[in-house]
């Protein structure tokens, strides 16, 4: 069994990166490369929400943060257009990261609901800040990132493409390595019973705070991969609050604290989404579908998709093991 899913991860592993040269148009490449970045933020936003429980509706405060601190390094540093941008990435990661410490800290002394409404009042402490700061950040007019000039044709997509890839590809390993780990496996006792995990010898404070920061480098990044990519930047676009919306449902669609949930789940959305905005050049529509699909997998799947799949194979696989037992006394 592990065998088949080695081979079948390679397989699919395969398949992404072959996938620009099979496809190398440009809209095709450009659906790709949102999905897969809507899909890395989605799992970093599991590694804290679905794995404590704590549901964040904040985080699109992390995304701008990564996706300024992009554009002001690249302005202030001289930075060209090409590949040194993507070099920038991780250490605009890191400042969302920093942003998160302080954040994480305040909002973290508060629990379920209380916790919900602090993160949304700091995404918008952000917000306004980034409108009046124009000395930094421009205000409403926005900070423009280079374009790669010598990147022309087909090929534009493909290094945001590889670079979305890389992020999704870590931001999987890194939620692999936080649920089968000690530490994971804390942020899990805290999600089912924080007062008991306390008592149990979690050091729950420490390790929420760790899961919130290491959740937001990963957003941080995504933010300053997709600004790189649109080219420009401005505080209604970095700080949208549809941003939060849209990585929860696409967790609590595939299955809140799975580990391929969120991939399913951002997969399914966002691509749903592109093809709205392509076929109709409006993208409100994809709200519509938002809400139809959130209403039908809360009603049949509400658990999520994974794990509902996942429990009806193992009663599957169940029910088979007893049949032949059955057999055997109804034969007698």
């Amino acid at each position: 069994m592990k065998r088949v899913k080695t081979i079948s991860l390679l397989l699919l592993l395969l398949l992404a990166l072959s996938f620009p040269l099979f496809f190398p148009n440009p809209a095709v490449t450009s659906v790709a490369v949102f999905t897969l970045l809507f899909a890395a933020a989605a799992t970093g936003w599991n590694i804290f929400s679905g794995y404590t429980g704590y549901i964040a509706l904040g985080h699109a405060a992390y995304f701008g943060v990564g996706a300024y601190a992009l554009a002001i390094m690249c302005q202030d540093w001289k930075v060209p257009g090409g590949y040194l941008p993507f070099l920038l990435v991780p250490v605009a990661g890191l400042v969302a990261m920093l942003f998160s410490i302080p954040l994480g800290w305040i909002a973290l002394r508060v629990r379920r609901h209380t916790f919900v409404v602090v993160t949304i009042a700091m995404f918008f402490i952000l917000q306004l800040l980034t409108y009046n700061l124009t000395g930094i950040t421009k205000g409403s007019t926005g900070l423009s990132l280079p374009i790669p000039t010598d990147w022309g044709g087909d090929f534009f997509n493909t290094p945001f493409y590889y670079t979305s890839l890389a992020l999704l590809l870590v931001a999987i390993a890194v939620s692999w390595w936080v649920r089968n780990s000690k530490y994971g496996l804390g942020l899990l006792a805290i999600r089912d019973d924080e007062d008991r995990a306390l008592s149990l010898g979690v050091k729950t404070g420490m390790s929420k705070l760790t899961a919130f920061m290491i959740s937001a480098l990963i957003v941080g990044m995504v933010g300053a991969t997709w600004a790189y990519f649109v080219e420009s930047i401005y505080p209604a676009v970095a700080f949208d609050p549809l941003f939060d919306l849209a990585v929860a449902l696409m967790a609590f669609l595939g299955g809140l604290g799975s580990l391929t949930g969120p991939i399913l789940g951002a997969f399914v959305l966002e691509s749903t989404q592109q093809y709205f905005t392509l076929q109709f050049s409006e993208s409100s529509y994809y709200l519509v579908i938002y809400g139809i699909l959130f209403l039908v997998t809360m009603l049949l799947m509400p658990r999520g998709i994974i794990p509902t799949l996942q429990a009806r194979w193992s009663k599957y696989q169940i029910t088979r093991k007893q049949e032949p037992v059955h057999r055997q006394y109804g034969t007698n």
